[in-house]
């Protein structure tokens, strides 16, 4: 309440300034007072503005500013020397002056949080505590989609950073002449959307581009390095790069296998064989989150669901395989029915699907 008072009072001050003094040779003194108002009303503003940013920021900026201001006098003396004076003159150097200024604010804002303020110590050591996090989105992981759902149920947080290149890679795929590309770089954008909707993220688009690296991966890893942040993908061969030039990275795939059920060698489960395995004598079954199931023994019990025993699990960072095995003698005569006449275990729609993708006909 006391800053909206001494808010209003400023605005009140500023334009009673102006009414007074009537400047820019305005006709009247009342005109003169409603654009001390509006110019009051301005201030207050960009003061509102500024209190949400950090103070790294604040001081890249004005050391920005400064530079820009310092490089525009330089530009304005080659100019001086260079034209005669008039208006052409006078315009060029303004123009000069607010455009070195006005980049000089914005680079500096940009690249102020990179500032070590926390090594100065004093006041400045409370800026340490307030380091952001950044997580940097790789392009497969943005067309991909669970990230927004992920970042939807709140356990994603810091400053989301998503580069130009990968921008532009996306474009790329969404401008394709393929439908299915096209449909998958829609898809990312739509995500990017989604994600600057959560409100307890960050979303913020950076410039930083490496033209010395061609490849998107590799840049993806400078600008980690740069930022001291970690990588969100679920590409295999960018997450080993990654980790091999000491960059953190949080792989989509590793996150979803870590909260498939987890399942012990000597444990029974029920399973759908849905065709025939690699090996002899194999059959291929699948849980309804996509795991992978290769049953020794149960080859000729294809289309039918049985009950096996687990044998291992084979946990990898491409996904989990279970390996089980049936045996027939402990199953009376009589009691295996095919899978769809079975009560509560007929196939699920994706069984189904696979099952015609496997060119083998459910009984």
């Amino acid at each position: 309440m006391d800053l909206f008072v001494v808010r209003f009072l400023f605005v009140l001050i500023v334009s009673a300034t102006c009414y007074l003094i009537q400047p820019f040779e305005l006709p009247s003194k009342l005109h003169a007072g409603i654009v001390g108002a509006v110019i009051g009303l301005a201030i207050v503003l960009f003061e509102w503005k500024l209190r949400s940013i950090s103070l790294k920021r604040l001081i890249g900026a004005a050391i920005g500013s400064v530079l820009g201001i310092f490089g525009a006098y330089l530009f304005a003396l080659v100019i001086r020397n260079s034209l005669p004076p008039g208006h052409t003159q006078s315009f060029l150097q303004l123009i000069v002056m607010l455009l070195m200024a006005y980049v000089g604010l914005i680079v500096g804002s940009n690249k102020g949080d990179l500032l070590n303020l926390s090594a100065l110590g004093g006041v400045f050591g409370g800026e340490k505590q307030s380091r952001k996090s950044y997580k940097i989105l790789d392009t497969s992981v943005i067309i991909d989609g669970r990230i927004a759902d992920i970042a939807e149920t709140g356990f994603l947080d810091g400053t989301i950073v998503t580069p130009q290149f990968v921008l532009r890679e996306l474009q790329l795929v969404a401008d394709s002449a393929d439908s299915l590309k096209r449909n998958r770089g829609r898809r990312g954008l739509d995500i990017l959307q989604r994600l600057q909707k959560v409100a307890s993220l960050q979303i913020q688009i950076v410039e930083d581009d490496f033209p010395a690296v061609r490849e998107v991966d590799l840049k993806l890893i400078e600008l980690a390095k740069l930022y001291e942040g970690k990588i969100i993908t679920n590409d295999f061969n960018l997450n080993k790069v990654a980790q091999l030039q000491g960059v953190e990275v949080l792989n989509i795939n590793e996150l979803a296998n870590s909260l498939k059920p987890i399942v012990l060698p000597g444990e029974t489960m029920r399973v759908f064989i849905l065709k025939e395995g690699k090996e002899y004598n194999q059959g291929v079954a699948y849980l309804d989150d996509g795991t992978m199931v290769v049953v020794d023994n149960a080859r000729k019990m294809i289309g039918k669901t049985v009950d096996i025993s687990v044998t291992s699990v084979l946990q990898t960072t491409a996904g989990k395989m279970i390996f089980g095995k049936w045996d027939e003698r402990a199953v009376p005569r009589g009691d295996l029915r095919p899978a769809i006449s079975s009560v509560g275990v007929a196939p699920t729609p994706e069984i189904k699907k696979q099952a015609i993708l496997a060119e083998r006909p459910l009984e």
